[in-house]
């Protein structure tokens, strides 16, 4: 699915496009600042990060998005 982009007008979310999304979907938005404050060491360490994961993935120590997902969202409301 490709991502839904809308603008706030009169303080409310309008969409450029239509969807195909059924009647009464919720969606939870976050606000898309289209970039970072990051200089060139902390890119650097960013992609190096990446790569480790990635590494990590391939020799079979990843976790289910969804176990990470409940994990970040316990910790939230504790």
């Amino acid at each position: 699915m490709e991502p839904i982009r809308a603008r706030v007008q009169n303080g409310r979310l309008v969409m450029d496009i239509p969807t195909e999304l059924p009647e009464g979907t919720v969606l939870d938005l976050v606000v898309d600042d289209e970039g970072d404050d990051l200089d060139a060491a902390e890119h650097a360490a960013l992609r190096s990060a990446v790569e480790r994961s990635v590494r990590q993935l391939d020799a079979g120590q990843g976790r289910p998005a969804e176990d990470v997902l409940r994990d970040l969202r316990s910790r939230r409301t504790s």
